[in-house]
């Protein structure tokens, strides 16, 4: 904030609230905020009646419980002071915003990102082991998953996620984030909604899927990982050719992703790869994104950013090839820059998973 010129921070919905003081707040239409001064004590600001939820850590912040007929957004101001520069949360709701730039006329607002990023994507040794405990939990339901354990065909796309979700939970998350689950043509929409369509013999399943497991301490950490499996049968010649490429791609940029490399390199490591194969056109989103306390985050693995790998970075390698109307494949696993190189955090199978 110093360094920045930011006299206060305030963080409100979303996951840096969580991730600096433990305590999630409900996106309700009253507001939660925790406010910190550049030069002063932090105060989480909310309504009375959620007060009991707080763990309490005096020796960070002190709390603050407004009730239904007094003006949470003036208290805030108060705590604020004559602050020039505030620095808000990005996923604040904009109805709050508003109001506080009413009560604070001679204040400029900026995103809170530009401030509490840089400290989120470095993670330390305790943060990377939780990440690599959510990463074992999927890799287990993916082994079962590609050994037929999991049934497939006969079943809808909706039928297979929730069956993931509920396996999600069973292997320790708290949240399921997502569970795509994509069969036959439909696999060629990265992010297809898992509808009634019924999987059949002999095609291409493509399932995504993740969590978040919360800790003691209230903060939770993210899963994430893509495979692919062949309901039965030898599977077509085009798809096996295509999966090759994506294989390697994969592997490459995972290669790639040492300490002090830009992450458009990642990228690039991946994306040329399927270029020279001539499936360029069909790699339609980035290589990867950041992922810690949110399934997204800081660093994005993608052109433009020329931002050097930092040692504690977290982050998804996930290279696809979508060809409409035909089938997808997408191949996804959370790497960790390392000093002493990449750091696979998924360890489960990365060759197609051929059932029957």
């Amino acid at each position: 904030m110093e360094a920045d010129g930011v006299d206060v921070l305030m963080l409100s919905v979303g996951s840096d609230l969580p991730y600096f003081c433990g305590y999630e707040a409900m996106p309700l239409e009253r507001i939660t905020m925790l406010v910190v001064p550049r030069d002063g004590d932090a105060t989480l600001v909310l309504p009375g009646l959620e007060a009991a939820r707080v763990t309490e850590r005096p020796e960070l912040f002190s709390v603050k419980g407004w009730g239904e007929t007094e003006d949470p957004i003036a208290i805030i101001a108060d705590l604020a002071g004559p602050a020039r520069e505030v620095a808000i949360g990005d996923h604040m709701w904009a109805g709050f915003l508003v109001d506080l730039t009413k009560q604070m006329p001679n204040s400029s607002f900026r995103r809170a990102s530009t401030i509490t990023s840089p400290i989120r994507q470095v993670k330390d040794g305790e943060e990377v082991e939780r990440l690599r405990a959510a990463a074992a939990a999927v890799d287990r339901i993916a082994e079962r998953l590609q050994s037929g354990a999991i049934a497939l065909v006969g079943q809808t796309e909706a039928q297979v996620s929730a069956e993931l979700g509920r396996q999600i939970v069973e292997e320790g998350h708290d949240r399921v984030n997502f569970a795509i689950v994509a069969s036959g043509p439909n696999a060629a929409s990265p992010h297809h909604h898992a509808g009634d369509r019924v999987i059949q013999s002999g095609e291409n399943v493509l399932c995504d899927f993740g969590g978040t497991m919360i800790g003691d301490d209230g903060v939770g950490y993210c899963s994430d990982l893509t495979r692919n499996v062949w309901t039965d049968g030898r599977p077509d010649r085009d798809y096996l050719e295509a999966y090759a490429v994506l294989h390697e791609a994969q592997a490459a940029a995972v290669r790639a992703a040492t300490v002090g490399t830009p992450a458009q390199d990642v990228d690039r490591a991946a994306r040329q790869r399927i270029v020279d194969a001539g499936y360029g056109s069909y790699f339609i989103h980035r290589t990867g994104h950041g992922i810690g306390v949110e399934a997204h985050e800081d660093p994005y693995i993608v052109e433009g950013n020329a931002t050097p790998l930092a040692a504690g970075n977290a982050f998804s390698i996930e290279p696809g090839i979508y060809i409409p109307g035909k089938w997808g494949m997408r191949l996804e696993d959370i790497v960790v820059a390392a000093d002493d190189g990449p750091d696979p955090l998924n360890t489960v199978d990365h060759h197609l998973a051929v059932l029957g």
